[in-house]
């Protein structure tokens, strides 16, 4: 499972750089300590340190333009200069660290691939902060591995698909029912409430009402400090967050204790949380299951609201893909119909056209743009070195919009995808390897029943993106 933050204000920028500045103590030692070893190490191997700049101020490197690119219309113009002057590979210094930047498909297919014997995952201090040591974002080895599979093989099972699509679509159909010709609606608020409440319950069994309401207050405040400085004290945003995740762990504990109580003789697992306490292995403490839970609720709050946004904003600006878009799912809808069935979840997923409006749309938006990791050794990949406790970015968004691998690649062009395999290596719109994200496919299926009821609608109103 990967984690990609997206921040929503120009204040990160500024928070970027105090970030910086307050590791800098540590960073003058190491940061020697790195470039005087890679040079020796350079010279005695075929391999060498790629080309690139540590950026011209101490410590904060080239932190402050990353950001401010990340907020423009060209999120990749930061890479794209890069990439001209040193190579799809090379050299820079972001968010505190002396950072590898990929943006060659092989190597950041390799640097997926690899497991905790060369790289670990790698996140601001904050963020690992309030994942806490026992997240499966952070765990490495057997124990990430048995929670990835367990929670995957999950989510892939037909019982919760099916669930999924039923709560899917009674939610957005409700929320439908309440918009207003007369006011704007903000599709990614909208998809939000809907695809929190749909992930809380696969997750825990939660189903609305106060209990909902509740953890739903909690998580904002938790999550609002994803990105926050480092500090830990009372007033501070990390403090809060942490108070706040405190606090939804004490609700899931009491979940949990309930569901040890009750549902341990269950035959078939309920939900995630039935799936891990359900599992023999001692490893899975209450505590780790509840925090767990808590990471796996951030795709309900930004990846699959933000796919939903895109999807409409792309159909809505491309007249041919919408009319075959609609044609599609009219055609289906009328089948069924006919048939007094309703739509299943494998209907979603047959819908050829709308998944490749879906895949287009991953490689466009970008959802999450990257990756990072850092390496527990000295790494040699395609002839660079990546020196020990030197940091890797994967940035997937330079592969996805590279005009070598894909024509005119800033054109919405779901065709593209039509009768064509999806390459692993050049399209990782979900991570890849052993943290490939397990919520994929639920992801495209909450995507697709969204976008039937939205585009199947009578509805005119004044849609507007949050």
């Amino acid at each position: 499972m990967e984690i990609m933050l997206l921040g929503s204000t120009l204040l990160m920028t500024a928070a970027a750089a105090i970030l910086c500045l307050f590791v800098c103590k540590k960073l003058r030692k190491t940061g020697r300590n790195y470039n005087n070893g890679s040079s020796r190490r350079s010279s005695s191997s075929s391999s060498r340190l790629p080309l690139g700049s540590l950026g011209i101020w101490p410590f904060v490197g080239e932190t402050l333009h990353f950001i401010s690119c990340a907020y423009s219309d060209r999120p990749e113009t930061f890479m794209d200069k890069r990439r001209r002057m040193y190579g799809k590979v090379f050299k820079s210094h972001l968010f505190g660290s002396a950072t590898i930047v990929s943006t060659d498909a092989e190597v950041s297919r390799i640097i997926l691939q690899s497991d905790a014997k060369t790289f670990v995952p790698s996140y601001p201090k904050s963020l690992m902060e309030l994942m806490g040591k026992s997240s499966i974002l952070v765990i490495n080895g057997s124990l990430q591995r048995r929670i990835h599979g367990l929670i995957a093989s999950f989510l892939k099972s037909p019982t919760l698909r099916s669930q999924v699509t039923t709560d899917m679509r009674k939610y957005v159909l409700e929320s439908m029912a309440k918009w207003s010709q007369d006011s704007p609606v903000y599709i990614q608020d909208e998809a939000k409430h809907i695809a929190f409440q749909v992930l809380v319950k696969a997750l825990i069994s939660v189903d609305g009402g106060e209990e909902m309401e509740l953890l739903k207050k909690h998580f904002q405040q938790f999550i609002a400090g994803l990105m926050s400085l480092p500090f830990n004290f009372p007033g501070t945003q990390l403090y809060r967050s942490l108070q706040a995740k405190k606090k939804m762990v004490k609700m899931i504990d009491g979940i949990i204790q309930s569901k040890r109580e009750i549902y341990i003789s269950r035959d078939a697992a309920k939900d995630v949380a039935d799936v891990l306490v359900k599992d023999t292995s001692e490893e899975l403490t209450d505590d780790l299951i509840a925090e767990n839970l808590i990471d796996l609720m951030i795709p309900g709050e930004d990846s699959v609201p933000l796919l939903i946004t895109l999807a409409i904003k792309y159909l809505s600006h491309s007249p041919p893909a919408l009319k075959q878009f609609t044609e599609e799912n009219l055609q289906l809808k009328r089948l069924k119909e006919k048939l007094g069935e309703p739509l299943s979840w494998n209907d979603y997923l047959s819908l050829r056209f709308t998944q490749s409006v879906i895949t287009e749309t991953l490689r466009m938006g970008n959802i999450i743009i990257g990756v990072m990791r850092k390496a527990v050794k000295d790494v040699e990949i395609k002839g660079h070195l990546i020196p020990k406790g030197w940091c890797v970015l994967a940035y997937f968004r330079s592969v996805h919009l590279d005009d070598k691998l894909y024509d005119f690649p800033y054109q919405f062009n779901p065709w593209r995808w039509q009768d064509k395999e999806i390459s692993n290596c050049n399209f990782t719109p979900f991570g890849g390897g052993q943290r490939l994200c397990p919520g994929l496919d639920l992801a495209r299926l909450e995507a697709s029943i969204f976008l039937h009821c939205y585009f199947n609608s009578d509805l005119t109103v004044d849609v507007a993106q949050s």
